[in-house]
């Protein structure tokens, strides 16, 4: 089976080529902001982009006519269940017209779409940031104009779970795990027999991050906001842009306030204790959620490759269940996976 995957960021586009769950091609292009700046929709971009798309498809020796399928990350949608759907004109004009919210990865199934037209071959998103499998106490937040909304970093923690899952000799769907993802922002989600039950939306909510800030005193945070001191789009930056660690120490460089704790600099080892702490406190809630009956505590994403930060976190959730470092993202074989598991009908795509 040979797959065309495509998973746009806001200045780059990752494309890869797998045959089967053989990664063939991986490649990353970049997009200078003078280009983009051209287009006045982000969704006007799509075009451009499948140009590159087309290019590296050719550089890896493929031609698009010996495609299977095309897979794309899913971009933000209305709330879903997790797993494969198929990209169809509902799901294209929501992305278009971005009726859920604007984001770089709308523009996966507008692509993945154009080729499926142009090639008549299947098309597919797998586990978007907006799914939703919240069970309904998880959505009261404590006041009744704001409901806690699922968004989070899916399409990794699901890949992982079910990676983890297998490791253990369980499927997915018998398993109860708690996935950390640790990025620019980090989401911890209980995942209740293959359900991502509840997760803390990573600009609202849970531990801080490189960038984001996660939970804030409440009372504090309202009078801040009008204070004055800020506007309303100065504090959105300052909550999901400037937050967390850049917020303490100026850079969103974990690497080198790592280095800075090593050197026995107390301010940056301070701030990832913190973070770290916050991140088992996190865990330690998500245990309440699957009342104990933990399998496995996964941590995983880019700042998962920081032993020093598993290790704080591990050593304080170890004795709730066994503890699985993953790091990185797998997102590019996620979405080929996913796209695989529906190809050798070993799952069902769904419909939008």
């Amino acid at each position: 089976m040979k797959i065309l995957v495509i998973n746009p960021g806001s200045t780059s586009t990752k494309i890869a080529l797998y045959d089967g769950k053989d990664s063939q091609l991986e490649k990353t292009v970049r997009h200078n902001s003078e280009e983009l700046s051209k287009y006045d929709k982000l969704a006007d971009q799509f075009e451009y982009r499948l140009g590159h798309v087309r290019d590296a498809v050719t550089e890896g020796g493929w031609n698009l006519h010996d495609l299977d399928a095309v897979v794309a990350r899913g971009g933000l949608l209305k709330p879903i269940p997790g797993g494969t759907f198929e990209v169809n004109e509902k799901m294209v004009e929501d992305l278009k017209n971005a009726r859920f919210g604007e984001h770089a990865s709308n523009l996966g199934a507008i692509m993945a779409d154009s080729l499926r037209s142009e090639l008549n071959i299947p098309a597919y998103i797998v586990d978007p940031v907006a799914v939703d499998e919240f069970d309904e106490v998880a959505r009261l937040s404590g006041m009744k104009e704001l409901e806690r909304i699922s968004q989070s970093h899916t399409l990794n923690m699901k890949s992982v779970a079910r990676e983890v899952a297998e490791e253990m000799s369980k499927s997915y769907f018998d398993a109860n795990l708690i996935v950390c993802h640790l990025g620019s922002g980090i989401s911890v989600a209980p995942h209740k027999k293959g359900q991502m039950v509840d997760v803390n939306n990573a600009n609202n909510e849970g531990p801080f991050a490189t960038e984001r800030t996660g939970t804030l005193p409440a009372y504090q945070l309202v009078r801040l906001c009008y204070s004055g001191k800020y506007s309303e789009e100065e504090m959105v930056k300052k909550v999901v842009k400037e937050g967390g660690i850049y917020s303490y120490m100026g850079t969103k460089d974990v690497v080198l306030v790592e280095e800075k704790a090593k050197k026995g600099e107390e301010r940056a080892k301070l701030v990832l204790d913190a973070m770290s702490y916050q991140v088992a406190k996190e865990v330690g809630a998500m245990a309440t959620v699957l009342e104990g009956e933990v399998d496995a505590i996964v941590i995983t994403g880019g700042m998962a490759n920081s032993s020093y930060i598993s290790g704080k976190i591990k050593r304080r959730v170890e004795f709730l269940a066994p503890v699985k470092v993953v790091p990185g993202e797998r997102e590019l074989e996620a979405l080929a996976l996913g796209a695989l598991r529906v190809l050798t009908r070993k799952e069902e795509a769904q419909v939008y």
